[in-house]
């Protein structure tokens, strides 16, 4: 049983990631890459399940063939492996010609493998059915050790080329593209899970061919490893997808904006209240809701900012080789900490004085934006520290 969970566990997250892009896939069905990442999410989860020894079973009884799952299974693997390879050139941003040509050629050499896999079962000879040591009870069956050695070779080749290839794509991308980073990241994870699958299964089959005997890294070792790298590699792909999306992005700079949202939120001008959001509000609305609080709570300590701890700041900036930009940033920054922290610790007639007092600020006070990259230095700047600490004990 647990044997089985260690495989179809996997299959339901791929499944589960597939229905939540689905309608994203229909409606940009009309691109390879998304045929290419629904060829890819398809074949990663039936290669899983199919895989799993009570499934291999039930297959084998239905269809009244045994060991019939040996090259479905294998066929699978085969169709997601070259997935994986089109995917990639059509990240890797070549020529759209280039692409055409390299994804023609990953199409017919797979799919040629995988006919070769039905072709020589069906010529071989495998009349005792293996659920779970069918690789290396047929090591040296003719015909059978040359489908094996297909399915292996083409695994193996489109590992080596999915870990190779994401990782000179990673070495050269901005670092601004974050989910992309980290899809790539993921990538490389499941092609190392997936060269330790291999690994198990080759040094399986090299023992047999030389007289030995390590079926437990063919039966036990390597089908925890393939799950894993097909789960992984199915969610380096699906990582930027999700990431680009608008509501992921607005996810992302609703977090950000944390810090000075959890800084501000109680501070409001002439006496305003920001209305509350209901649980189930969608991001969209979260993210205008916390902007408007941070600008509403910038507003209301806009008598409370001392034009000295933005210039202090901001030659302490410079001097530490910051450019103009990022020093104004940071300088920003401080003389928002520093004010929060008088107003806070002001008397609350006088700080209610001074919200009350006629002409309420209009102009937006400070020039930093975006308001995540004045968030970020609000918390993490060392120089927006030390002007907080120093106006706590002004």
């Amino acid at each position: 049983m647990i044997e089985a969970l260690v495989l179809y566990v996997p299959g339901a997250v791929i499944v589960g990631a597939l229905i939540v892009k689905a309608p994203t896939l229909r409606r940009r069905w009309e691109q390879p890459l998304m045929r290419a990442v629904c060829t890819l999410l398809v074949g990663g989860a039936l290669s899983v399940f199919l895989s799993a020894p009570p499934t291999i079973v039930v297959v084998n009884r239905l269809t009244g063939v045994v060991n019939f799952s040996a090259p479905l299974v294998y066929g699978l693997i085969t169709v997601f492996s070259g997935a994986c390879v089109v995917l990639i050139l059509h990240w890797s941003g070549t020529p759209t010609p280039g692409v055409r040509r390299a994804t023609r050629l990953t199409m017919a050499a797979y799919g040629t493998v995988a006919v070769a896999i039905v072709a020589l079962f069906a010529r071989g000879e495998a009349p005792v059915e293996r659920v779970r040591d069918l690789d290396t009870y047929y090591a040296n069956t003719p015909w059978l050790r040359e489908m094996i050695i297909c399915y292996l070779s083409a695994h193996t080749v489109s590992s080596i080329a999915l870990t190779v290839l994401c990782w000179k794509w990673l070495r050269r991308l901005d670092p601004s593209m974050r989910p992309l980073r980290t899809g790539l990241a993921v990538l490389m994870l499941g092609g190392a899970f997936g060269l330790g699958f291999l690994a198990a299964k080759w040094t399986a089959m090299g023992a047999r061919w030389s007289g030995g005997n390590l079926d437990h890294l063919s039966t036990y070792a390597a089908p925890p490893l393939g799950a894993t790298a097909a789960l992984l590699v199915g969610i380096g792909f699906i990582v930027p997808l999700v990431g680009g999306s608008a509501p992921w992005q607005d996810y992302c700079r609703y977090r950000r904006l944390r810090p000075l949202w959890a800084a501000l939120r109680g501070f409001s001008p002439c006496g305003m209240r920001p209305v509350p959001l209901t649980w189930w509000s969608p991001v969209g609305i979260r993210l205008i809701h916390r902007e408007s609080v941070i600008d509403d709570g910038i507003l209301a300590l806009v008598h409370w900012f001392d034009p000295a701890v933005r210039e202090e700041a901001y030659g302490t900036a410079r001097a530490q080789g910051r450019s103009e930009e990022e020093a104004a940033l940071v300088a920003d920054a401080a003389m928002l900490a520093a004010a929060c922290r008088r107003r806070t610790a002001a008397d609350g007639a006088a700080a209610h004085a001074d919200d009350d007092a006629p002409g309420c600020p209009g102009p937006y006070p400070l020039d930093s934006r975006p308001l995540t990259e004045l968030a970020r230095a609000f918390q993490t700047s060392p120089i927006v520290a030390r002007a907080r600490d120093q106006a706590t004990h002004a």
